[in-house]
């Protein structure tokens, strides 16, 4: 069993950055960012693999999030920036063992999640 604890979030204006992170427990294949506005469904943020291939981002955050591992230590960040009401969501680190995590289904540890409120 691997436990995931975020950090970061808060609350920012619109045009702003914020950066996650999040430390896992034990060594995971995958980590990434799913989030879950209210109202509705959850959706794929990012995901970055432990070796190979390039990280993977949702169409409404490419080009403004980047996400980044730390394989020593065991840590994914996601630095968000020129940050969009739209973007506001609990945002939740997740981890597991599929290439391509982008289906909560493909998500096998899930952290408790972490408020990021853009006010405009």
């Amino acid at each position: 069993q691997v436990q995931l604890d975020e950090s970061g979030g808060g609350l920012v204006q619109a045009g702003g950055s914020l950066r996650l992170s999040c430390a896992a427990s034990g060594r995971t294949y995958v980590m990434g960012w799913f989030r879950q506005a209210p109202g509705k469904e959850r959706e794929f943020v990012a995901v970055i693999r432990w070796i190979g291939g390039n990280p993977d981002y949702a169409d409404s955050v490419k080009g403004r999030f980047t996400i980044s591992r730390d394989n020593a230590e065991n840590t994914v960040s996601l630095l968000m920036n020129s940050l969009k009401p739209e973007d506001t969501a609990v945002y939740t680190c997740v981890a597991g063992d599929t290439w391509s995590m982008t289906h909560p289904r493909d998500v096998r540890y899930w952290g408790r999640g972490t408020q990021v409120t853009v006010s405009s």
